[in-house]
């Protein structure tokens, strides 16, 4: 056996490490069989490695061949868990399934515990909750040496500094326990031990130096990325995002095609020409799209991002500025301007019946909101957890956090979309606050799910899959296709048919100028539809009439057909007047019967009798089409006519006027 002497005064004795070992082999519930073959592995491995820290500096295929011909590994794990010996990476990661897992779970039992319940929490399925808190949080603990509540991030990130090292680990399993660790930093993030939010490993954050380094050309980088870095502090990362893909595509193109241009300074008027037409007609390189030419939306935002990045430059005064103006106004393509897509009614019934039917219930949530509140996708992801205001005599309102134009407002709630949110609020669970990619302040969003923030692609799949199961199809007959933001515009038309003001709508809608809501009202001007109405009415009711087809005078209709056809009609004395009533009334008809200048004789008296009768007949027919101010003008033609041959038969000798 071996001495203290001959261990060393840093390691325990043999013997003495022994006996505790032999104590605990004693309490195990296998048999004695077992017991009797652990302690004797146990002596085997001492004898021949008594100093354990010695070993563990061995190579990891030495070791791993020690534990095979001994059959030490039960000693060994013991050791760990009792931190005998630190073990590292490398060596566990071989043995990524074995006894010093149970062992070390049994001893922190609480702990294994808590890590469940936040499993449970998270929405973990059981399986992924056994690997991640009963194998995975071990394995870091034991190669720590501390307990779960003592782990930092510094102990998590050097854990996955070591994987990476570890060269005994094949990449399938490195990629496992990756894929674990990140379970292990949710499960210490939810319990406060870390403040770090976990991060895939694969989602690495892309920085601004990363997106400048695709320019090859040393000076335009540098102009670039200085750019990029003073306009990040004012705009949104999503536009820092849009310009900087722009440069980058603009100078991939300088290095094609003008490779001698390396400063801005050299840019001319007939490099950005060229720059246009290219723009124009180049495909996409996006990976839904790539291949495909680019949409003219997508070719005008470049040219606008490039042309503010030259007008940016010119004002802020820097040094390498082209010293002409490169784009123009008249360089930016003008756009259409496009009705809103909203659903037809019974596309937009049979939808949402079929998303009320969807499995995914973040997808059958959402969309029922977005349908009922007109919210923008962005807009309902970062949504709170306490966005729901209670009235005691308006209802429920939901509060929109600022959004795409950076303004903030609250939209009234019925009765289907508030049970949604109460649906997800129930499914959701308890989670710790994420910080807000906007300002970094911790935040309750309410769409989140196993600690993380959700993913809009699960909104657009629940959109594809209702669709799918409605049977309805598009003109080509592949299945219809239905965005987000079309529940957005069906939402606004909706209530802009219903007769809801632009005022009103513009401040549902959150828009900051009444050109935006304008849009809509194209889709319920109430004066047109009244006029189109009007002028519907009258022509199903209009019957045929003579068509000249010769540039000889139409023949007169006779006095029946005349006084049936659908014309504005005047009767005068010497003969018959015909209006399309396109045309509207005749400003001087009869006007001469109504003059008190007018002067008549017996001689006419025949003659103003058969106009009375015709006018009376006229007045008639006014009234049954419907045409109240053209009755009224054949009426007042009626008073004048009376009046000129009552006189004409009291008096036949005295002319009327």
């Amino acid at each position: 056996m071996t001495t203290l002497a001959a261990v060393g005064p840093a390691v325990w004795p043999g013997e003495a490490l022994l006996a505790r070992y032999t104590a605990f082999v004693d309490g195990l519930s296998c048999g004695e069989q077992g017991k009797r073959l652990r302690r004797r592995a146990a002596r085997t491995f001492l004898d021949a490695h008594p100093d354990l820290t010695a070993w563990m500096a061995r190579p990891t295929p030495t070791r791993l061949a020690d534990i095979r011909r001994t059959g030490a590994w039960p000693f060994l794990s013991w050791s760990f868990v009792e931190h005998v010996v630190v073990v590292d990476v490398d060596l566990l990661g071989a043995k990524a399934k074995g006894e010093h897992f149970a062992v070390w779970a049994d001893r922190h039992a609480d702990q294994v515990a808590r890590a469940h319940r936040v499993a449970v929490d998270l929405g973990w399925g059981p399986w992924w909750s056994h690997r991640v808190c009963a194998n995975t949080l071990p394995m870091v603990c034991l190669t720590a040496g501390v307990g779960l509540p003592e782990l930092t991030e510094t102990l998590l990130d050097r854990f996955e500094a070591d994987l990476d090292a570890a060269a005994t680990i094949t990449a399938h399993a490195r990629q496992v326990h990756r894929a674990q660790l990140y379970g292990v930093r949710q499960v210490c993030f939810q319990l406060g031990h870390i403040d770090a939010v976990p991060r895939q490993a694969w989602r690495r954050e892309v920085t601004l130096a990363d997106r400048a380094a695709r320019i090859t050309q040393p000076e335009l980088r540098r102009v670039v990325l200085r750019y990029l870095e003073t306009i990040a502090t004012v705009l949104r990362p999503t536009t820092v995002t849009g310009r900087a893909a722009t440069l980058v595509v603009f100078c991939a193109w300088l290095a094609e095609h003008h490779p001698e241009i390396t400063r801005l300074s050299l840019l001319s008027r007939s490099h950005l020409e060229s720059f246009l037409v290219w723009n124009h007609r180049r495909t996409s390189h996006g990976r839904a799209t790539r291949g495909k030419p680019i949409s003219p939306g997508h070719a005008t935002q470049q040219i606008v991002n490039l042309r503010t990045f030259f007008e940016d430059l010119a004002a802020w005064g820097w040094a390498d500025t082209p010293t002409q103006t490169l784009l123009h106004r008249t360089d930016i393509p003008r756009g259409a301007k496009r009705l809103p897509r909203a659903l037809p009614p019974d596309v937009d019934q049979a939808l949402m019946r079929a998303v009320a039917g969807l499995d995914d219930a973040f997808a059958r949530c959402a969309i029922t909101i977005l349908r009922g509140t007109g919210l923008r996708l962005g807009e309902l992801m970062d949504l709170e957890l306490d966005c729901l205001w209670d009235t005691p005599r308006h209802g429920t309102w939901l509060k929109v956090p600022l959004g795409k134009l950076g303004n903030e407002r609250v939209v009234p709630l019925d009765e289907h979309t508030l049970a949604a949110f109460d649906d997800w609020t129930v499914r959701r669970g308890p989670h710790r606050a994420l910080p807000h990619p906007r300002n970094g302040q911790l935040t309750d969003f309410l769409f989140v799910a196993s600690g993380r923030r959700l993913f809009t692609k699960r909104i657009r799949q629940g959109l594809f899959d209702a669709c799918a199961a409605t049977g309805m199809t598009s003109a080509d007959g592949q299945p219809l296709r239905v965005t987000p933001h079309q529940l957005r515009h069906t939402y606004a038309t909706d209530l802009a048919n219903a007769g809801m003001s632009l005022q009103a709508l513009m401040t549902l809608l959150g828009h900051v100028t009444p050109e935006m809501t304008m849009r809509y009202a194209a889709l319920a001007d109430a004066t047109v539809r009244t006029a189109y109405d009007d002028a519907m009415a009258t022509l199903h009711h209009r019957n045929p009439l003579p068509l000249v087809t010769a540039p000889a005078p139409a023949s007169v209709p006779d006095r029946i057909d005349w006084l049936h056809s659908e014309m504005l009609k005047t009767r005068v004395a010497h003969g018959y007047c015909s209006r399309h009533i396109a045309a509207q009334a005749c400003p001087y008809a009869n006007i001469c019967e109504q003059c008190d200048n007018f002067v008549t004789t017996p001689a006419f008296l025949p003659a103003l009798r058969d106009q009375l009768d015709d006018t009376h007949a006229l007045h008639d027919d006014a009234n049954t089409r419907g045409w109240p101010s053209e009755a009224a003008r054949h009426h007042r033609v009626i008073v004048s006519l009376k009046r000129h041959t009552n006189r004409l038969e009291r008096h036949p000798d005295a002319p009327t006027g």
